[in-house]
């Protein structure tokens, strides 16, 4: 397994894998269940800079010369800039009136999807990308990881929780009500567990 800094060239996989995991927020960012629109914006940000679903805030993971995963991690400190653009293109296009809740914060680097090529889900892809960003930010940055799970999708709460993150608060976003979750460098602790993963 091999997990790296994406490119733009990655866009058509980091869309497809993003939206597993976003797809009723986006709807609800566009107001419409239209999946090939919700596409198409995806993948006009990924494929642009500085917006906080470029790719430049994304990393995907490689098995067998394929890509099979991506997430969405970006710093808290530049959520407002970052969603900038967003916010001008869906009130240019969708809904003048759009003004979602804040997904982040200052102080913490934001997990703000993760999504997993539906054949291989249950293979341990998504605890590998965890893995992953508690060593580069949490490990070696001594910074705090920060995500929001779906209080309807307990699945994913599971997930996190195995590797320390701990509630800190409720937020809603869109609708949806959302536990926040955070691993701080001061409350993680690594067990000499070292990460298997070939990275680059």
């Amino acid at each position: 397994m091999i997990i790296r800094k994406a490119t733009a060239h990655d866009s058509e996989y980091i869309a497809t894998y993003l939206m597993l995991a976003m797809q009723d927020i986006l709807y609800a960012f566009l107001g419409t269940e239209d999946y090939k629109q919700a596409r198409k914006f995806m993948l006009h940000f990924i494929a642009q800079e500085n917006n906080q679903y470029s790719y430049q805030n994304c990393y995907v993971a490689e098995q067998e010369n394929a890509i099979v995963a991506a997430v969405n991690c970006y710093d808290g400190n530049l959520f407002v800039q970052l969603r900038e653009p967003i916010l001008e293109y869906v009130r240019a296009n969708c809904n003048a009136n759009f003004n979602p809740e804040n997904e982040t914060e200052t102080g913490e680097y934001y997990i703000d999807a993760l999504g997993v090529e539906p054949k291989l889900q249950g293979t341990g892809i998504g605890t590998w990308i965890v893995q992953f960003l508690i060593e580069t930010y949490v490990v070696q940055k001594k910074a705090t990881l920060g995500l929001l799970v779906d209080e309807a999708n307990p699945n994913a709460k599971k997930l996190y929780v195995k590797h320390g993150f701990k509630a800190v608060g409720k937020k809603t976003l869109v609708g949806h009500n959302m536990e926040h979750l955070q691993l701080k460098p001061t409350s993680y602790k690594n067990n000499d567990t070292k990460l298997r993963l070939a990275t680059q």
